[in-house]
C-alpha cells in the first residue's frame, strides 16, 4: 500500500476511501428490509436540511467575500436540497402511493449536484463580477425546481418508475453521470495529499461515498438492503462534503478540495490554514525576533515548492518541502539578536555562533515532535554543499535527498536577490550566474536548471555585470556578512 501511495497517491487514496461504501452495499445487498416509509422520509429530509444549510451558508458568506466559485458551491447544494426534498416527499406509502418521482429525483440528484460542484473549478468564476448573476440564476433555478417538484408530486402516481433499478438505462445513467463526482474525488484527494488537513480528507471521503450512494440508488429497489445503505451513504456524504466546505469560508475562500486550485506554493501563503497552527506560531516567534528572516523563509519556501513542482515531485514531498522551507531558519531563534541583525563585519566567533542554527533548528523541531525525518533533514542540511564544503556536518550534498538540494538553491538565490543589512540585493541575473558557475561543485545541476525554468529566465545580457563565482562563494561563506 505504501509503495502504491508513493507512485499513484491520488488513485490509491480514492481506492482506499471506496472500501467502506463497497462493503456496505455488498453486505446489505438485495435482502429485503421492511422499514417504514416514514424512516425514508426522515433520513432524506435530514439530508435535504443539511444541503440547504450548507447552501445558505455558502451563498451568503461567499457573496460577502466576493468569490463566485463559492457561490456556485452554494448553488449546487441548493439544487440538491430541493431534489432531496422532492425525493423525500415522494416516499411511497407516506403522503402518496407508489410513484416514479421518488426514483427519478433520487437518481438525478447527485449527478446534477456533482456537475454544478465540478464547475466551481472554472477560473472565470473567481472574481466578484459574476456573483450577482450566479445568485440570480440560483434563485430562479431553485424556484423553478420547487414549482416543478410540486407539480410532479401532484401527478406522481401517474409517473412510471424510470429508470428501473439495475436496468441498462440505470447503468448507463450511472456511467454517464458519475464523471463529475469522480473529478471532485480526484480534486479533493489531491488537495488532502498537499495539506494533510482532516477536513480535506473528510471532503474526499464524502465525495467517494456519494459515488457509492449514486450507484446504490440506481441499482437497488426500495426496501432492499442496498437501497437503505445508499441512503446512509448519501446522508453521510452530504454532511462530510457540505460542512467542511461551509467552514472553509472562514478563510474567505471557496472550498479548496472541491474547487481544486490549491497550488503547492499557496501552502506557504496560507500556512495557518493548511499547514497548522504550530508552524504559524513558530514563524510568529521568528518574525518578532527578525522580520527579515521571516520574510526570507516564506520566499524560500514558495520558490522551493515551485522548483519541486517543476521537477514533478508528488504532493506529499511538496508539502514537506513547504514545511522545511518555512522552518529552515527556525534555529536562528537561538542566535543572539545582536549577532543576527549586526550590520557590520562578524567576528569568527559570531560566525561560528550563526553556523549552529541548522542543528539548533533540528533539535527544536525534534523536541516539539510531529515533524517528519525529511523536514528535520531539510532544516539541518540546507547549508550543505555538493563538495562537502558546507555546514554543519560537511557532508556531500549529493548524498542528501533532492528536496535538500532544491532548498539549498532556493535559499541561496533568495539570499542574494534580497536586500540585507550589510549589502544591497544582487540582480536576478547575477545570482543565477553564480549558481550556474558553482553547479556541480556547490549546487545541484537539476535543481539549478529547475530554478531557471521556474523563473522563466532568459539568456544573460552581455552588458549586465556579473559576479564571479569566487566572489560569490566568499559572499556566502565569508564571516563578514550574515550568512544566508
Amino acid at each position: 500500500m505504501s509503495r502504491l501511495l508513493t507512485r499513484f497517491p491520488v488513485v490509491t487514496l480514492v481506492a482506499a476511501l471506496a472500501v467502506v461504501p463497497c462493503v456496505m452495499l455488498a453486505a446489505a445487498g438485495t435482502r429485503m428490509l421492511m422499514i417504514p416509509g416514514i424512516v425514508h422520509l426522515i433520513v432524506v429530509g435530514v439530508a435535504a436540511l443539511l444541503a440547504a444549510t450548507a447552501a445558505l451558508t455558502m451563498s451568503v458568506r461567499a457573496s460577502k467575500f466576493g468569490d463566485g466559485r463559492a457561490v456556485l458551491l452554494g448553488f449546487a447544494f441548493s439544487v440538491m436540497a430541493v431534489m432531496l426534498l422532492v425525493h423525500a416527499l415522494a416516499t411511497p406509502g407516506v403522503m402518496i402511493g407508489s410513484n416514479g418521482v421518488v426514483q427519478g429525483a433520487g437518481a438525478l440528484n447527485l449527478p446534477i449536484g456533482g456537475l454544478i460542484l465540478s464547475a466551481s473549478g472554472l477560473s472565470v468564476l473567481r472574481g466578484r463580477e459574476r456573483i450577482r448573476l450566479l445568485l440570480r440564476v440560483q434563485v430562479i433555478t431553485v424556484a423553478c425546481l420547487l414549482a416543478a417538484g410540486a407539480l410532479l408530486l401532484v401527478f406522481a402516481t401517474h409517473i412510471p418508475m424510470v429508470p428501473n433499478p439495475s436496468s441498462v438505462a440505470a447503468e448507463t445513467i450511472f456511467a454517464v453521470t458519475v464523471g463529475p463526482l469522480v473529478l471532485l474525488a480526484w480534486r479533493s484527494a489531491h488537495t488532502f495529499l498537499l495539506t494533510r488537513r482532516r477536513s480535506d480528507l473528510l471532503v474526499a471521503n464524502g465525495v467517494v461515498w456519494l459515488i457509492g450512494a449514486q450507484f446504490g440508488l440506481l441499482n437497488f429497489q426500495m426496501m432492499q438492503g442496498g437501497f437503505w445503505a445508499a441512503h446512509v451513504l448519501e446522508l453521510a456524504g452530504i454532511a462530510l462534503v457540505g460542512i467542511p466546505a461551509a467552514l472553509d469560508l472562514r478563510y474567505g475562500v471557496a472550498s479548496r478540495p472541491l474547487v481544486g486550485d490549491l497550488r503547492p506554493d499557496l501552502l506557504v501563503a496560507h500556512e495557518d490554514a493548511f499547514l497548522g497552527a504550530r508552524v504559524r506560531a513558530l514563524l510568529v516567534r521568528l518574525g518578532d525576533k527578525d522580520p527579515s528572516t521571516e520574510g526570507h523563509t516564506r520566499r524560500v519556501a514558495t520558490l522551493a515548492v515551485q522548483i519541486g513542482e517543476q521537477l514533478g515531485l508528488p504532493e506529499g514531498r511538496l508539502r514537506q518541502l513547504a514545511l522545511g522551507g518555512l522552518l529552515h531558519d527556525i534555529g536562528k531563534l537561538s542566535v543572539p539578536s545582536e549577532i543576527l541583525c549586526k550590520p557590520g563585519k562578524l567576528t569568527d566567533q559570531e560566525f561560528t555562533e550563526i553556523q549552529r542554527h541548522p542543528v539548533a533548528g533540528r533539535e527544536l523541531l525534534k523536541e516539539l515532535g510531529g515533524f517528519s525525518p525529511l523536514v528535520l533533514q531539510l532544516v539541518e542540511s540546507h547549508h550543505e554543499r555538493l563538495d562537502g564544503a558546507g555546514y554543519p556536518n560537511r557532508v556531500a550534498a549529493g548524498t542528501l535527498p533532492l528536496e535538500v538540494r532544491i532548498l539549498t538553491v532556493a535559499d541561496v538565490y533568495d539570499a542574494l536577490t534580497a536586500d540585507r543589512v550589510y549589502r544591497e540585493a544582487w540582480s536576478s541575473e547575477a545570482a543565477l550566474e553564480l549558481l550556474r558557475k558553482d553547479t556541480g561543485t556547490a549546487f545541484d545541476q537539476v535543481a539549478v536548471a529547475a530554478l531557471e525554468a521556474t523563473l522563466g529566465s532568459q539568456p544573460l545580457n552581455a552588458s549586465e555585470p556579473l559576479v564571479s563565482a569566487s566572489r560569490g562563494a566568499r559572499a556566502l561563506l565569508d564571516p563578514s556578512p550574515v550568512p544566508v
